[in-house]
């Protein structure tokens, strides 16, 4: 048999509310404001090479991060470029990594492990492609590096994939009609200026710390590369993400003396996994964005990292907890 409930008077009913009501309160005050917890543990970022932009941007965005996400610890990993990035995206040794929309699309066409996992978080700035030479060199296109030693990039570089491309739009073999050698912008400006190279080309954002500092130490010159867009846009599917571009006038004043310079660029993308945490990637997708300003102070390319523009993440999908933020960002 059930027994029945005391019965209450209404000055206690109101009063065992207000208990509640105020423990409620308590609860309120002492829980994290905000919403759901901030990210925390380790992640990757590959970046590149040290005197790179890539490496540099990291090192920038890392700091952001930290000041965002307090409880994540952001490592950067050095890398020869793009395609090395996304490998190790792909296996684990990275969370995040930077690569060029071609490097991505090749990636992803070759079958490569994992690449069909691949997301974006954000398209960030546009690398320019940049051959540089000695300013007395008789080089005044793509062409004329035939029978010359030319840095073409490390093996596993966006860079290197880039200069295969360029080769063969200016009817050269890469093989056999240029002495191609596999190094990075780490080591290329300073074999230009021991005269071990005869040009390099370098795929990076403007301006590229290592191109500035051996401008200051010898006289160099960037050769124009518009007359090479239609061939590589002729290429097919493999070169649809360059674009024709004009390296600005101050990009490299030492260089350029005042002139623009016609060349080719292709679009940056911070890439992850599509398993990778929903809420981690929207909070660093939202420090891309927020950090640009600061950033753009120190590393100029990152002033094109803009909210209208970083959905544009083509060859590939936004990953979910990207998508999230740009739909909470709307107006």
């Amino acid at each position: 048999m059930l027994t029945a409930l005391p019965r209450i008077g209404r000055r206690r009913a109101l009063q065992a509310v207000a208990g509640l009501a105020g423990l409620g309160l308590l609860l309120w005050w002492l829980l994290p404001l905000g919403g759901p917890p901030s990210p925390s543990g380790r992640v990757t970022l590959a970046t590149g090479v040290p005197t790179g932009v890539y490496a540099r941007y990291g090192e920038l965005l890392r700091q952001d991060l930290r000041e965002d996400l307090p409880d994540l610890d952001v490592r950067l990993t050095r890398s020869e470029g793009s395609v090395d990035n996304l490998r190790q995206l792909t296996s684990g040794r990275a969370q995040f990594a930077i690569a060029t929309a071609d490097a991505v699309a090749e990636y992803r066409r070759k079958g490569e492990r994992g690449a069909q996992r691949l997301r974006a978080c954000a398209r960030l700035y546009d690398d320019y492609i940049q051959l540089v030479v000695p300013e007395d060199s008789p080089v005044h296109s793509a062409k004329g590096l035939a029978r010359l030693r030319v840095g073409v990039g490390a093996d596993g570089s966006g860079v290197q994939l880039i200069t295969r491309r360029l080769m063969e739009a200016a009817g050269l073999d890469f093989k056999r009609d240029i002495t191609a050698v596999r190094v990075g912008i780490d080591r290329m400006p300073g074999m230009l200026e021991r005269k071990e190279l005869d040009a390099f080309v370098w795929s990076g954002g403007l301006p590229t710390s290592a191109v500035q500092q051996l401008a200051r130490r010898t006289p160099v010159r960037l050769v124009q590369l518009a007359d090479l867009i239609q061939p590589l846009h002729k290429q097919g599917e493999r070169s649809r993400y360059f674009r024709a571009a004009v390296m600005p006038a101050d990009a490299y004043p030492q260089v350029q003396h005042g002139q623009a310079v016609k060349t080719i660029a292709v679009a940056n993308l911070l890439v992850t996994m599509d398993g990778e945490d929903a809420g981690l990637t929207e909070g660093i997708t939202r420090t891309v964005i927020k950090s640009r300003d600061w950033i753009g102070r120190e590393v100029h390319a990152a002033q094109k990292v803009d909210l209208r523009t970083a959905v544009f993440t083509d060859p590939l999908p936004l990953h979910e907890g990207a998508r999230r933020y740009y739909q909470s960002e709307k107006p």
